[in-house]
């Protein structure tokens, strides 16, 4: 249950409550002269992380994932470079074969 502040209007003092967060402001007693004029307070929050989930867990994670892309993306080739392919016509047993050149006779 939550933890509100409180200024009765009648003493003029602060007091805390914890209260449902469907109680109304109206019921709310001080507890210094027992009036039922109280005003709810604007007051800071503070919260404490129990367990796994910590502050920041979904950057941690969505950085680990990006390493992970980064790392098998390093295997692939470039974008811009060109293949390692020999030429064509660059073996010997190409041209000794070739049924396009005429075979001389000596």
């Amino acid at each position: 249950m939550p933890l509100y502040e409180y200024r009765c209007e009648r003493c003029e003092k602060q007091f805390e409550a914890t209260q449902s967060v469907y109680a109304r402001i109206e019921d709310t007693e001080c507890p210094h002269c027992h009036a039922r004029e109280a005003t709810r307070l604007l007051s800071s929050f503070s919260s404490s992380v129990v367990g796994t989930r910590k502050p920041g867990f979904t950057e941690i994670k969505a950085k680990a994932m990006n390493q992970e892309r980064m790392e098998r993306f390093v295997k692939l080739p470039p974008l811009n470079a060109r293949r390692n392919v020999p030429p064509p016509n660059v073996s010997s047993e190409s041209e000794s074969s070739s049924p396009d050149r005429p075979i001389s006779e000596s």
